[in-house]
């Protein structure tokens, strides 16, 4: 952050990043919105503007005719990181349904929407003492119901969580599996019921695939056009064309998956497919190392 706001009580320097939330992506901000925002004063609101003019000088102005204070010519982001993401993020949980309009500080909101998976049915209390046992670092039963052959009836089994992950898709705990001896990824969705606890297995410290990474390098396809290969760096965030992706070996899979690198990318359409893996042998042989481990 520009300006730390360590030295600021938490709920002071969260107004002030309010205030400056609006007047950077809206232009704008009065007493009212901090009051319908956090449901403090009107003369508390009053101070908090001053404090936010005192500590980001020559920031904002004040409008007499429409009342209301407006970000300068000038602006300078004091409080906030200078991250599209920020607003962004707030945007996509509301048009996904993560949070009610209300509770984004967004005041004008923009016709959004996302591309929607659909809603995995997470049991509320499953997830409630799954994380209980990875807090207390014991291990649980579970009923869980695999895709495997071998076993197509769900069976009670007892796993050892020490952490969770996303595929942008589904969640799962990362666990140790007391049935199989080895640490696994099982879907949370997956698990029916939660037992009794009882003592840990291997913790998680000992998950080499959690606890180790590798880079993936990343770069255009090699069929695109030099502008069009510039415009995909730049969509990518990549550094002199190429980039590096540092991603955990347990999630190495999930990561290739959904950016359509499993397998020569160059091989596929680069019209569809934009990027590829500069270092797919080193990516496909730490692929094979991590399969072999689970």
């Amino acid at each position: 952050m520009a300006e730390a706001v360590t030295a600021l009580k938490w709920g002071v320097g969260r107004r002030l990043e309010f205030i400056e939330f609006r007047l950077f992506w809206e232009g704008s901000i009065n007493r009212a919105d901090l009051v319908e925002a956090f449901g403090v004063s009107v003369p508390q609101a009053s101070k908090d503007l001053t404090l936010y003019q005192e500590r980001a000088p020559g920031n904002m102005e004040y409008d007499t005719r429409a009342k209301r204070y407006v970000a300068a010519d000038k602006f300078v982001l004091r409080f906030l990181e200078p991250d599209p993401y920020i607003y962004l993020s707030q945007l996509r949980s509301v048009a996904e349904g993560a949070v009610p309009a209300s509770d984004s500080w967004i005041a004008a909101l923009p016709s959004a929407d996302v591309a929607l998976t659909p809603r995995r049915d997470i049991d509320i209390e499953v997830l409630r003492k799954i994380l209980d046992a990875s807090r207390e670092g014991v291990s649980v039963d579970v009923f869980y119901q695999s895709m495997n052959k071998a076993r197509p009836d769900p069976i009670w089994r007892r796993i050892t969580p020490h952490a969770f992950g996303y595929d942008g898709f589904r969640w799962h705990t990362r666990a140790y599996c007391h049935l199989e001896h080895k640490f696994k990824d099982f879907l949370l969705p997956r698990i029916l019921e939660v037992g009794a606890k009882g003592e840990p297995g291997v913790p998680g410290e000992q998950d080499w695939l959690w606890n180790n990474y590798f880079d993936v390098i990343i770069g255009p396809h090699p069929a695109l056009t030099p502008s069009q290969k510039t415009v995909v760096a730049k969509d990518y965030g990549l550094d002199q064309g190429n980039g590096v992706l540092t991603v955990r070996y347990a999630m190495l899979f999930y990561v290739l998956k959904r950016l359509g690198l499993l397998g020569d990318a160059t091989k596929q359409s680069a019209h569809t497919q934009h990027i590829v893996t500069i270092n797919r042998k080193e990516t496909e042989a730490a692929l094979e190392r991590a399969e072999l481990q689970l």
